[in-house]
């Protein structure tokens, strides 16, 4: 069964393949590789030309560790970059949402990853985030959780940059 996870505000199957998930038989070009392939930041720079040349749709999953400014350059490339929570203390994956949406200008599946959970999905969406993996058992509270609050006091992504200029 495919994972499951939120997009956009609603549960579905996941389209993308983690390559680590699919092994030798995702290898760009070949006829049992997936056509929506997640790397990690270092898979993508272990080999970007063969990446680059692959056929398939590219995602990239940064650790907290990594800049978002090191993926800058190739964002052209990805359809679905994300970002890495591997424990419930690790916040960097908040900011490198908001670089993304906000410096770069990204517009594709901005998605959260590892230690997620349904009571961060919605500051995640104010951060640019609009895909969310969560445990199974989470995700149609975390649906909700998307519409919980009606009034915001802090300046966030859903905002949008060219309205946060006009307040400076």
């Amino acid at each position: 069964m495919p994972r499951q996870l939120l997009r956009d505000g609603r549960i579905v199957a996941d389209d993308w393949t983690y390559l680590t998930e699919a092994g030798n038989a995702a290898a760009p070009g070949s006829a049992h590789s997936s056509n929506a392939i997640i790397l990690t930041f270092d898979q993508w720079l272990s080999d970007k030309p063969r990446w680059f040349a692959a056929p398939e749709r590219l995602g990239v999953i940064l650790s907290p560790i990594q800049k978002v400014e090191q993926l800058a350059p190739d964002l052209s490339r990805f359809d679905l970059v994300g970002a890495d929570f591997p424990g419930p203390g690790e916040g960097r994956g908040y900011t490198q949402g908001r670089l993304l949406r906000e410096r770069y200008g990204w517009r594709g599946e901005l998605r959260a990853t590892g230690y997620v959970r349904r009571d961060q999905v919605f500051f995640l969406a104010r951060c640019g985030f609009n895909s969310f993996e969560l445990p199974d058992g989470d995700l149609q509270v975390a649906a909700g959780a998307l519409s919980t609050f009606t009034a915001r006091y802090q300046p966030s992504n859903d905002l949008g940059l060219a309205l946060k200029l006009q307040h400076r």
